[in-house]
């Protein structure tokens, strides 16, 4: 999640990674200043970073679910 990490003032995030079958989830703990930073204007970034994860386990048969986690 280096794209989410950038977004981040400080690197202190925690991420968890739950799989289940063909579904992972990943659950992102942030800081509650910087879960602003992540979601971005009206959503927009948390939407594209949603996309790029969801693309990249398709290609491999799967799916992602990013869930964020103050």
């Amino acid at each position: 999640m280096a794209i989410v990490r950038r977004r981040i003032r400080d690197d202190d995030m925690v991420l968890t990674e739950i799989p289940s079958g063909r579904t992972t989830v990943f659950k992102v703990q942030l800081r509650r200043g910087d879960v602003g930073r992540v979601i971005g204007r009206g959503g927009q970034t948390i939407q594209a970073i949603r996309a790029l994860l969801a693309s990249s386990a398709a290609r491999h048969g799967q799916r992602a679910i990013l869930e964020i986690v103050e």
